[in-house]
């Protein structure tokens, strides 16, 4: 199957749907002739955005879980699948955490690598065998711009959306010649329960809906990267580039995440 022209995909699972990118991209999908699966860990917020989007004329399933949950998701997403299969998978489920200058505790390193790293593997290796073999789909990963280079006070996190990044890369590769579409989305700061911890300046700050247009339009048009706001994501790409002694320098001017 030829991987030119727009997709319009009909049958839609989002984890991480309870609130900020997910919310808003269940809510920019949704419509009568769409079918959206929600997963998200908050049961009394996904049932919210459920609402919302069933009161657009979606059809809505949701399930309380988190993405960590590794056998109950994979009975939950392959049920969906096998009543309606995917066309679109937005693995979307995440976490940040920073420590500020100090380091990070174990426990926070694994609690963000087991949600950002592990939840997606959890997601997509139950549907991945499915989507080749109907040789069809799309599949989008939420990286970060910070997924671009380290960011101190957030050693955790950048590593796991640099994971992300690069995975979903590899996989637009692997899966091209099956027919299957991967994007790999690298926002930068996005309103959102996440971003309304920091307390530094946060430039080109947007809102989730806006966002979820241009990741929405991206997906569209099948975007290997969608990295937004474009000047955010010019600086990070000049900066990943410079030599790693001069990158450093500009990085320890920086903010340092604490939360």
């Amino acid at each position: 199957m030829g991987l030119r022209g727009e997709f319009s995909p009909r049958s839609l699972l989002i984890t991480g749907a309870s609130s900020g990118i997910g919310a808003a991209l269940a809510l920019a999908y949704a419509r009568p002739d769409i079918s959206l699966r929600l997963i998200g860990r908050d049961a009394l917020r996904l049932e919210a955005v459920a609402h919302s989007a069933r009161a657009q004329g979606a059809d809505v399933e949701a399930c309380a879980l988190d993405v960590t949950e590794q056998a109950a998701l994979a009975d939950c997403l392959l049920a969906w699948d096998d009543a309606r299969p995917f066309d679109l998978i937005i693995a979307n489920a995440g976490v940040s955490a920073g420590s500020g200058g100090g380091l990070e505790s174990e426990a926070g390193l694994r609690h963000i690598t087991d949600i950002n790293v592990v939840g997606v593997i959890n997601t997509l290796a139950p549907l991945l065998p499915r989507l080749s073999q109907r040789n069809q789909g799309q599949i989008a990963l939420m990286a970060s711009l910070a997924g671009y280079r380290g960011l101190a006070g957030a050693c955790a996190y950048s590593a796991s959306k640099a994971w992300v990044k690069v995975y979903g890369e590899s996989l637009r590769l692997t899966l091209a010649p099956y027919g299957v579409r991967v994007s790999v989305i690298c926002p930068g700061f996005v309103e959102s329960r996440i971003t309304a911890r920091n307390s530094f300046p946060m430039p080109f700050l947007m809102t989730a809906p806006k966002a979820a247009g241009i990741i929405q339009r991206g997906l569209t048009r099948n975007r290997a990267r969608i990295a937004f706001p474009w000047p955010m994501a010019l600086a990070v790409s000049v900066l990943a580039a410079l030599p790693a002694g001069l990158a450093d320098a500009v990085m320890r001017r920086l903010p340092k995440k604490n939360g």
